[in-house]
């Protein structure tokens, strides 16, 4: 008999929190927990912070005293885009906490593949000699990952330094400042199924920033207020939780959706299939058929996806992550993401198909047999 319990397939508007950091995050609950102070109750806090916080720093590449922690993605990308003076670029399709932060700032163009293009910020930058440029390392939307390293050699050429937005992309690809030539690197705990309410700024050595909240010595004075200590010590649980095997599992999952959704509609498009994207995600856009109308039958059928994201919670009209790259207005009120995660089962990706294939086709879902098995 099929399970009827819900299908959850919305990792990167957040994912279920793994047992490993409830149970991080219980056991720090009780105790009185201030690292600031100087009491034993105080000093044992500090010593699990310093703890976690080197066990986020090293899942990045860089040193404990060059982490910021913040109260999420949000936070970080504000402190990031806010904490060196001057003008900023950032792409087209960066996330709306980018964006709004900076709403004046230039924005670079995308191509039609979703990648950003190289040639057009080049020209960008050198015209509007920005201190800061701001590129995603991996879509929110698309899942799409962007050349960090080739966009940050025009940026550091033209004497601007890269802030890069991870916050997708932690504990689903590789991630490290050096390697991504960036300067600054935002960072989230919940898409990865750590806790809510907790982020981090990683800053290569050398570069210092102006805090943003003030009000005490904590974060090297970057950034005041009382550490989030049960969210930080739940972050690195998460981090530990991560199996080496996840990404490929992952990959094999989404390929076997993506291949059923494509046999029962040949004009379905997959936006960045065949580019470098996340392993979890999907951006499935079928011609004919709103978003509002998928998401309503598998809400109905106990399967959470999305129009975009969740950030823009309340609306599901065309995504301005599709316009920049170029999609007719018709085709991005078509668009749905499929995430997946830690979670997610074979069995989630059957009942998903079971619900969609039969609004998509207008008829009864034909057997799926013939779709190639999941192997990890």
């Amino acid at each position: 008999m099929r399970s009827s319990r819900p299908v959850y397939l919305d990792h990167n508007a957040t994912a279920p929190t793994r047992p490993e950091a409830v149970a991080a995050i219980t056991a720090a609950l009780g105790p009185p927990s201030n690292p600031s102070s100087v009491h034993g109750f105080g000093r044992t806090a500090r010593r699990a912070l310093d703890a976690a916080r080197a066990r986020i720093a090293q899942a990045v590449g860089v040193a404990p005293d060059d982490l910021v922690l913040t109260s999420g993605g949000t936070e970080a990308n504000d402190l990031g885009l806010h904490g060196l003076a001057g003008p900023v670029v950032v792409s087209a399709i960066e996330h709306v906490s980018v964006l709004e932060a900076v709403p004046d700032a230039a924005r670079a163009p995308v191509r039609a593949d979703g990648l950003v293009d190289l040639a057009a910020l080049r020209e960008l930058v050198a015209r509007q000699r920005p201190r800061l440029v701001s590129l995603m390392l991996a879509n929110n939307e698309t899942g799409i990952v962007q050349p960090c390293r080739a966009a940050a050699e025009i940026v550091h050429a033209a004497g601007a330094v890269l802030h890069v937005d991870a916050a997708q992309a932690l504990g689903r690809m590789p991630v490290d400042i050096a390697a991504l030539g960036a300067d600054l690197l935002s960072l989230s705990a919940h898409k990865m199924g750590g806790p809510v309410g907790i982020g981090a700024l990683a800053l290569r050595p050398g570069i210092e920033i102006v805090p943003r909240l003030r009000g005490g010595a904590q974060e090297r004075h970057r950034r005041g207020g009382t550490e989030n200590l049960p969210a930080a010590l739940g972050w690195a649980a998460a981090l530990d939780a991560v199996a080496p095997e996840e990404a490929s599992r992952l990959a094999a999952l989404r390929e076997r959706l993506e291949e059923a959704v494509l046999a029962a509609r040949p004009d379905a498009i997959v936006l960045g299939r065949g580019r470098p994207r996340l392993p979890n995600t999907t951006c499935l856009v079928c011609p004919g058929l709103d978003n509002a109308t998928q998401l309503m039958a598998l809400d109905l059928a106990g399967i959470a996806v999305s129009s975009g994201a969740a950030c823009s919670s309340g609306k599901v009209g065309p995504s301005h992550v599709l316009l920049a790259m170029g999609l007719a207005e018709t085709l991005a009120r078509c668009a749905i993401r499929i995430s997946l995660g830690w979670s997610t089962t074979e069995e989630d990706i059957e009942r998903f198909l079971a619900a969609w294939i039969p609004v998509a086709t207008g008829r009864t879902a034909a057997t799926l047999a013939s779709a190639p098995p999941v192997t990890t």
